[in-house]
């Protein structure tokens, strides 16, 4: 890596598998102290239990990002207890899919309070920690990185209302971008198409098994090559801002 993560802390949201738990422990592998943020708290306590036990610091906070009170909370204390914040991951998200005919309202409602609510409040409560990190820090530099998704690029049938928040996080971003980055605060977009998590289970049995068949014959991508991706973005040198990174499974034509 280019540039070292010592002395700076991250906060990763939905941090309690996946691609936020693979990224906290690659930030933390490359000296990051770690903020783990979700709802299932046993999973983050053993996280950052595995962390600290590997010589680095993480703390554990259970909070359900899509309450504005318990998203800002999360943060600060994050800036209390860890001292500062230098990059926020906005990973936490949900995909629930199916046709806009008929759909489910809830399942609408749930994607666009975690999809969109969440990562606007966690961006809006870290941004002065941010600014001040980008002015003070020994690198001098900053980080917002979202996870979007190639849903966020091609619109699909069957995942109209997905496709409607990843294509609003897309837009955020880029408008976020234009506003900071000449503050060194960097802004950057991660689109993964297909990753071997559990993002797919908490669609209904119908809709589980129609991805099922359209992945069945696809080797998709580790959380671990999306940690990867993040972790490149957040360690290039001041001057270097990467604002999006699109990430496909090799086998997968869109």
């Amino acid at each position: 890596m280019t540039d070292s993560l010592n002395d700076t802390v991250a906060l990763v949201t939905g941090a309690s598998s996946g691609i936020g738990e693979a990224a906290a422990e690659a930030l933390a592998a490359n000296g990051a102290s770690v903020a783990l943020v979700a709802r299932r708290g046993d999973r983050l306590e053993a996280l950052a239990a595995k962390i600290n036990d590997s010589g680095a610091r993480a703390i554990a906070i259970e909070a359900d990002i899509t309450d504005q009170a318990a998203a800002a909370g999360a943060i600060e204390r994050t800036v209390s207890e860890l001292g500062r914040l230098d990059t926020l991951i906005n990973n936490a998200g949900m995909m629930l899919l199916g046709p806009i005919e008929n759909a489910p309202l809830d399942e609408w409602e749930r994607m666009i309070s975690i999809n969109i609510r969440g990562l606007l409040y966690c961006a809006h409560a870290a941004l002065p920690h941010l600014l001040k990190a980008a002015e003070e820090s020994p690198r001098m530099v900053a980080d917002v990185v979202n996870i979007s998704s190639v849903a966020g690029r091609v619109a699909r049938s069957g995942s109209g209302v997905y496709n409607l928040t990843k294509h609003g996080v897309g837009a955020f971003s880029e408008s976020l971008r234009q506003e900071i980055t000449t503050r060194h605060v960097r802004v950057s977009l991660i689109e993964p198409g297909a990753v071997s998590t559990e993002l797919a289970g908490h669609n209904r049995p119908e809709i589980l098994e129609q991805i099922g068949k359209r992945f069945s014959n696809m080797e998709r991508l580790h959380a671990e090559d999306i940690a990867d991706a993040i972790l490149y973005v957040v360690t290039r040198p001041r001057r270097v801002a990467i604002n999006e990174v699109l990430v496909r499974p090799t086998e997968q034509p869109q």
